[in-house]
């Protein structure tokens, strides 16, 4: 059994948990980015060693305009936050995603942190920035020299996540029960965990009520 598991969670439920409280989307996303040094912290603590988090989708896009630059502003404060968390906790960062999208700026903010934390092993944490799966796995096959002689492994190293292992635990806060274009390719054999608390709300202790529920299962791959 895996004891450190690779977590992936798409972070759903910033923008109705504000509503619900009568606030601004974007009141929701800044307390989504507070739980996400939470979350890291906590996943430091307990020894996983690789997160991955759904922080702006190639859907995003489509958001109104303000909406999308808060987040891109957002994105840039949280790694100027984090840098020296990330550092002090032995973290690397990483992204996978299309960032070349991004304005300049953040892209060789992106490139800083990652040059900053390249030497970090205690944890990898992973953003996924202007991601989407299905676009993950068009970049690839344009990548592909020898289509002719492909197969699952020679494939897999021309995605965004060649580096990193597959998706052990996929979690989705805010209710909704669907993948939404996240890792569809390295999610082919995770434990999926749904979770009605919304981004913003979600707690430590139920991140480990999870983990509790995937270590006890029996993973048979479609073996038996």
């Amino acid at each position: 059994m895996n004891n450190t598991p690779h977590i992936a969670i798409i972070m759903d439920g910033n923008g109705r948990w504000a509503k619900n409280k009568q606030k601004q989307r974007t009141f929701g996303h800044q307390k989504g980015a507070q739980n996400v040094r939470f979350v890291l912290k906590h996943c430091r603590k307990i020894g996983i060693k690789y997160l991955t988090l759904y922080a702006f989708s190639t859907e995003n896009w489509t958001r109104p305009k303000l909406e999308v630059e808060f987040l891109l502003k957002l994105l840039e404060k949280y790694l100027k936050q984090e840098l020296n968390l990330y550092i002090q906790n032995n973290i690397k960062f990483d992204t996978i995603g299309d960032i070349s999208i991004f304005p300049k700026k953040l892209q060789n903010l992106i490139k800083t942190t990652k040059e900053k934390t390249y030497h970090c092993d205690g944890m990898t944490q992973v953003l996924a920035l202007n991601y989407g799966a299905k676009d993950e796995i068009i970049r690839a096959i344009k990548k592909l020299k020898d289509k002719q002689n492909i197969n699952e492994k020679i494939f897999a190293k021309f995605l965004d996540t060649k580096d990193l292992p597959d998706i052990d635990m996929l979690i989705r806060t805010g209710g909704e029960h669907r993948v939404s274009n996240f890792l569809l390719w390295q999610i082919s054999y995770a434990e999926i965990f749904f979770s009605d608390t919304m981004w913003p709300d979600f707690t430590t202790s139920e991140l480990d009520d999870m983990i509790t529920k995937f270590k006890e299962k029996h993973r048979r791959y479609g073996g038996d």
